[in-house]
């Protein structure tokens, strides 16, 4: 199972399977104590452990002068050694390259051109194993089996796409393993790290090419249109021409399925849920067979294809509770020890010793123990139907002990778009709802995980009926009496961001309050500034967004918010990353000098060293601390910040 979770680089914010409380339970409850913003937002003591391969050590992130950096503990030891000493921003994830040395993560002010870092566990001998200026870093293979190296693909050939190497963890030493001729957007490797997959496009249809061996040339496998996806998961493990895969092949749903790339044959369907598509098949190295299918509903579910992997849940539900949710984020190469993250919507969760062998279960951290999980408020899934019949699933979060009516609400879409909103804790919607506001997030239509019908539903749909799903669901809180008509706003971050100001430009009667978190103002623009990685793919954002070149200009000037400013009547609140690569700083630049010029006043947090959502906790606190005041003022509610 190892191998799967090596690369899990960002903290899992899990649900649990606790039912929301009866609304007669919330009015007789009291209202929650103020929470502070810092302690919503902190970064936590210690967070992301990882085990060694021997299982010897445990390593985690914890803070060194307010930046997330690794420290390493002996089992059985008190002793601990950081062995970073990053100052200028939290590292963006780590993992063990082998038992005395570990690769880490990290980008400068945000920009997103990730540079791979060695350190051995005592903190010597740390090394820039690229240290190419604007060059993005991705890793292929980390090599278990390899002490000394791993693949990893660089775009500094070319900037739009990726070529493979075999890069030494110790020098730095590199060689190409195959030259990217321009249109090959992803590599893949099979148990042994032999490169024998590649993923090509040509913008719009996605190719497989295939080769038994290192020494075999690529050939062509399937090629499909992108709305349709084969996404092998994984090879058999005899390392032949068969692969565990996700598919949507011939059906809505996308299934997990076993493949033969040689025949281009679809051999079985394993498992198809009838509601969401798969998450994902895991397994285990050392026993070598699949363990369990992860799907996602209102939230996680697990089929069970291995009964030692189902024995060992069964046993955190048993000792643990089974309010909780449970990830394995790491073990060591013998499968014999674990660690465990249990978590669900009301507290930021907990990491777990597990050694199976002494059946010992062990705590080793709260991720934010100065969180009493009852101040925290459950997350309600609900549903709701758009106004052309299509359902829309979403959360609700409501108040701590406050009557669910007349309530002061924040909008909050979810980014992507072509993502979702799961159950979980999310300090976020926890934060405002300490300070009195419901919380609605909706997985409207395009939100992934829903099946192909539900997601190619949102093409060219920006502004438009995409927006109509975000428009519905708060007429539906409105119509259940929860919602107050007049004290309605709309937060979002990235395309959440742009939803915002499609919300205020499209609906302006509708809400009181926006905020815009590095949201798009301007299709065109954005379309225009897309990273040079995305290049490959800017085809399909035709499809999918609109063509600026086509007709399609007409609706994607109607949907762009920054062209209808003068509709503008609620408040708004822009905050942005001046390194962005995704959403650049010119998108709310010119959002907000369009709303100057047209005599309104907009409050602006332009952060010089972040990029696409801000990292530094300080600039974390600055940006929720000034977003609840200006909630505040601008809802005229009674709960001051």
């Amino acid at each position: 199972m190892r191998k799967l979770l090596l690369f899990s680089l960002v903290m899992l914010f899990i649900a649990c399977k606790e039912e929301p409380k009866k609304q007669t339970e919330l009015a007789e409850m009291k209202p929650a104590p103020k929470i502070s913003v810092e302690d919503f937002f902190k970064n936590s003591e210690k967070t992301s452990f990882r085990l060694s391969p021997n299982g010897e050590y445990l390593s985690y992130l914890a803070p060194y002068k307010d930046r997330m950096n690794i420290h390493i503990q002996k089992i059985g030891s008190d002793d601990v050694t950081r062995v970073t000493s990053v100052e200028d921003r939290d590292l963006s994830g780590y993992f063990w390259a082998n038992n005395d040395r570990l690769v880490y993560i990290r980008d400068k002010g945000g920009n997103e051109n990730f540079h791979l870092f060695a350190v051995n566990k005592d903190g010597s001998n740390e090394k820039d194993l690229t240290p190419f200026d604007g060059v993005r870093s991705q890793i292929i293979d980390a090599l278990e089996e390899n002490q000394a190296e791993m693949i990893i693909g660089l775009n500094k050939r070319i900037p739009q796409v990726f070529d493979p190497y075999r890069l030494n963890i110790n020098t730095g030493e590199m060689n190409i393993l195959y030259e990217n001729p321009g249109n090959i957007t992803g590599w893949q490797t099979d148990h042994d790290g032999k490169l024998r997959l590649a993923y090509m496009t040509n913008g719009v249809d996605n190719t497989i090419l295939y080769r038994p061996t290192e020494d075999a040339p690529f050939k062509e496998v399937i090629t499909t249109n992108f709305k349709q996806t084969l996404a092998p998961q994984y090879f058999d493990f005899d390392n032949g021409d068969v692969v565990y895969a996700a598919s949507n092949l011939g059906r809505d749903k996308a299934a997990i399925v076993k493949y033969d790339l040689k025949n281009n044959t679809e051999i079985e369907e394993i498992f198809v849920d009838t509601e969401v598509d798969v998450d994902g098949i895991s397994y285990s190295s050392k026993r070598k067979v699949p363990t369990f299918i992860s799907y996602t509903r209102a939230k996680l579910n697990r089929k069970f294809l291995d009964k030692d992997a189902e024995n060992l849940f069964k046993m955190l539900e048993e000792k643990l509770g089974a309010d909780n949710e449970y990830y394995l984020t790491s073990s060591n190469k013998d499968e014999n020890k674990f660690l465990i993250y249990a978590g669900n919507d009301k507290t930021r969760g907990t990491y777990y010793f597990y050694d199976a062998q002494k059946d010992n279960l062990k705590h080793l951290a709260d991720l934010s123990p100065w969180i009493n999980s009852d101040h925290m408020a459950n997350m309600k899934p609900i549903s709701y139907t758009s106004r052309d019949g299509m359902k829309i699933n979403g959360y609700l979060t409501l108040p701590v002990g406050v009557k669910a009516e007349n309530l002061p609400v924040v909008v909050n879409p979810h980014g992507g778009p072509w993502a979702r909103d799961n159950w979980g804790f999310n300090p976020e919607v926890q934060f405002l709802a300490n300070r009195g506001f419901a919380v609605l997030q909706m997985n409207f239509r395009g939100s992934t995980g829903y099946g192909k019908k539900f997601w190619e539903s949102s093409f060219k749909k920006w502004g438009q009926e995409m927006q109509n799903d975000i428009t519905d669901g708060v007429q539906w809180l409105i119509k259940e009496g929860i919602a107050d008509k007049d004290r309605i706003a709309i937060y979002g971050g990235s395309y959440g961001g742009y939803a915002t100001l499609a919300g205020i430009t499209n609906t302006p009667d509708l809400y009181a309050a926006a905020v815009d978190y590095v949201g798009v103002s301007n299709l065109f623009t954005f379309m225009e500034t897309i990273p040079p990685y995305w290049e490959p793919y800017k085809k399909m954002l035709y499809e999918m967004v609109g063509d600026p070149n086509t007709k399609d200009s007409i609706m994607m000037k109607a949907n762009s918010p920054v062209f209808h400013v003068d509709k503008i009547k609620a408040a708004l609140f822009v905050a942005q990353g001046a390194n962005d690569p995704r959403v650049v700083q010119a998108e709310s630049d010119q959002m907000v000098e369009a709303l100057k010029k047209n005599g309104v006043t907009v409050e602006y947090m332009l952060k010089e060293n972040e990029g696409h959502g801000f990292r530094n906790q300080e600039n974390r606190f600055d940006f929720y601390n000034s977003m609840i005041t200006f909630l505040n003022e601008n809802m005229q509610t009674k709960i001051k910040g």
